[in-house]
Parts: structure tokens; sequence; C-alpha cells
């Protein structure tokens, strides 16, 4: 019953095709799968990962074309970290994003690690976080891209952040249900943040909780964060987990499948939307992965709609960069 980490971490995004433009071109990120919201098949649902789609590598989209802009603030998802491999990373990156004009803070250190905080083009919160001095969960499998060393390619998520006002309620939550355990601590902006750890431990299990009792809720828009998933190793235990929700009278979704992995969805006390996801079975059970992404692919629930669901879609064109 312990979460191995993070799985997934899931954003919007107003527009598709710059979205796919940003993170595979400018970002080095492999889309591993081009499917629709299972719960509005009008949008894309993207998922750019590492080399192979590895759990723990996926940071994926909703296309919502109407989404607004969104103002930060309280119980909210603030930064989702993607770990490279090194220190010489960081200068790397630092400099590409220099050249195409990416938005960026300068290095710092967080958490012990070096770090690199950036901006998508649609304001979405993110930070490179180097693996060099990082031990725990392994990181992925960078993708091949023309642009973009191996030795500095984008390796898997990092520590995701969340910003909330009752930082107790969150903590406990995350220690006495979901088995997490307390080992460090930082300021960022005179603000304390507290980190936390599943699993194995390292950059790609740890949230970092940031207490805010100065800010307004944050309203949520293009360049926001839905959602953050955690691992689970196999349906037995995703059931086990449903079980322990259920006795700790925690509202929850019950087991959803969702082909690629199967889930259980339930919010903490702050707000923030949890998801707890199996590893199992990938990205690969429906397309063979050298061709990952590269067509609209649907769970056979929804592929006799096809025809009715790729009418409403705008083309998306994701050959190019596979």
């Amino acid at each position: 019953m312990q979460l191995k980490g993070i799985h997934h971490v899931s954003a919007l995004t107003g527009v598709a095709k710059d979205n796919y433009d940003f993170y595979t071109n400018t970002m080095g990120m492999r889309l591993v799968k081009k499917t629709v919201n299972q719960d509005d098949t009008s949008i894309y649902h993207l998922f750019f990962a590492d080399a192979e789609g590895n759990p723990g590598t996926d940071l994926t989209f909703f296309e919502i074309p109407m989404a607004g802009t969104t103002y930060t603030g309280n119980n909210s998802i603030s930064n989702t970290a993607l770990r490279v491999p090194t220190d010489a990373s960081i200068e790397f990156w630092k400099q590409r994003f220099e050249k195409l004009g990416v938005e960026f803070d300068e290095p710092l250190i967080q958490a012990g690690r070096l770090a690199l905080p950036f901006r998508d083009p649609e304001g979405q919160r993110l930070t490179l976080v180097s693996d060099e001095h990082n031990e725990g969960v392994p990181g992925g499998k960078p993708w091949k891209h023309a642009e973009i060393p191996q030795e500095h390619g984008i390796i898997g998520l990092g520590p995701v952040k969340i910003t909330v006002p009752q930082v107790d309620a969150s903590t406990t939550v995350l220690t006495e249900l979901m088995g997490f355990s307390e080992i460090d601590g930082y300021s960022s902006n005179g603000h304390p943040i507290r980190v936390f750890e599943t699993g194995d431990g390292g950059s790609g299990a740890e949230v970092h909780v940031e207490a805010r009792t100065d800010l307004s809720p944050e309203r949520p828009g293009k360049g926001s964060v839905h959602h953050v998933a955690y691992r689970v190793e196999d349906m037995e235990e995703l059931k086990a987990w449903h079980e322990k929700l259920k006795d700790a009278r925690i509202p929850n979704s019950g087991i959803v499948e969702r082909y690629y992995f199967t889930s259980l969805y339930f919010r903490e006390p702050n707000g923030i939307l949890y998801e707890l996801a199996t590893d199992g079975p990938g990205f690969d059970t429906d397309e063979p992965m050298d061709k990952l992404g590269e067509s609209l692919a649907l769970p056979p629930f929804l592929e006799p709609q096809r025809s009715q669901i790729e009418a409403r879609l705008k083309p998306l064109d994701t050959n190019k960069s596979n």
C-alpha cells in the first residue's frame, strides 16, 4: 500500500497545436498518446513523456479552447517540475531558453537541487530540476531530439508543489492517509515550503507544500494544473486504496477504467484533486512503441464513436516530431 511516486500531472491548454509544438519542439518531449478527454470527447488529451511513455514521466494536457486566463492563487497545484540529468543540463536549458525567448527565472537551489523555474507560452508554472545529486525513484529515457543532446534531455517529472491555506489539513492527508513522510523544508520568497516523499523517495516522489494565507483561491484557466496522479503498482493495490478511502469516509470517484491505466480520484481538504493510477498496461497497448502519438488513439469503448469524435476535432498533425 505504498505509493511509488508521481504518475502524471494533467494541465489545461487553450490550443492543442501550439501546446504540441512547444513541448515537442522546444522541450524535446515525446508525444506518446494523442487521444481525447474520456469525459468530454470533443477535446484533445495529449500526453508528453519520455521515449517510452514510462509512468512518472507524463505531463498531459486537456485542450479547452474557451479557457480564460489563470489567476494564480491558493488551493492549487502551483508548480510542476521536470527532471534533467545534471547541473550542466540546467545551464544548457538556460541558454536554450534565452535563444528561443522562453520566460525563465535565474537558477537557484531548491531542496538541495539546482533548479530553473520557467513558464510555457500560456503561463504554465514549471521548473527544471537537476538529478545530479538526486537519489530514489529512477528517471526515464529522454526522447531523441535533433536540437537537444540526450545528456540534457528531460527524463521525467520532479516534485509537484501545492499551495494551500490550511497546511495541516493537507499534510495530514499526505502522511496519515497516503503514507508520505516529511523529510525537509525550505523557503521561497519568504514563504515556508515543507517537503514530503513516498516510495523510494527522491525528486520523482516528492510533494512540496507551500503554506499561504495571504492569497485568494486560484481561478483556473489555460496554463493551470487540473490534477496530480500518484503511482500504484496494480489493480489489486488500487482496489485496496479504494477500500481505504471508503473506510476513511473520503468521497471518491470509484475505480475508473482509463484503458492505458486504471484510476481512482479524490480531493484533499484544500480542494486539490488527487488521482491514484496503476503503472500499466501502458501506452503501447494499442500502438507500437515506434508509432506512439502519431494517430488519434481511442480506447475500445470509444472506438464505435470514432467518426463522430474525429468530426468534432480540429486536425492535429503529430507525425513531424515523432
